[in-house]
């Protein structure tokens, strides 16, 4: 159990002491879509959903999960975040929405699961915000981007 950094030597789990780790810059973007009914699409770029302006409202909402992120992972830490950041793209051709969530701190650990509970969280408020219109949405290919800093150092996926 040695390589699983949240299990002590006796296979209970525990939160990983940071104490010792120096600070750094650590930032982290995550991606994310959901494909969504020609209805659906229509009602996001024209801003008509009855619940309001769905893109904006995922933003904050998106924002405000970065920042929620050890409320919602037992074993994270709570992380004084300087940026988070929701963006989106959207796909006329496949009625797709692609959200990109990028998180920035200067700290002992990485900001990835911050960026990945952005993007998650943005995406299930298009969905809850759009639900009325068409139910048959699927999320999908939630994963990190890339993150910088660290033991670990740089990634891209």
């Amino acid at each position: 159990m040695s390589d699983l950094t949240h299990f002590d030597e006796n296979g209970n789990a525990r939160m990983v002491d940071v104490s010792g780790k120096e600070i750094t810059h650590r930032e982290a973007t995550a991606t994310g879509s959901i494909k969504v009914s020609k209805e659906v699409f229509s009602a996001i770029v024209d801003r008509k959903a009855e619940k309001g302006d769905v893109l904006t409202v995922a933003q904050v909402a998106g924002i405000m999960g970065t920042k929620h992120t050890a409320d919602l992972i037992p074993m994270c830490h709570l992380l004084n975040l300087t940026n988070a950041k929701l963006t989106f793209i959207l796909d006329p051709e496949t009625t797709t929405v692609h959200a990109f969530c990028t998180v920035k701190c200067d700290g002992k650990t990485g900001v990835e699961m911050e960026a990945l509970t952005g993007v998650s969280v943005a995406l299930l408020t298009i969905y809850d915000m759009t639900k009325a219109i068409d139910k048959r949405m699927v999320l999908s290919d939630i994963h990190l981007v890339n993150k910088s800093g660290g033991k670990s150092g740089d990634f891209t996926f």
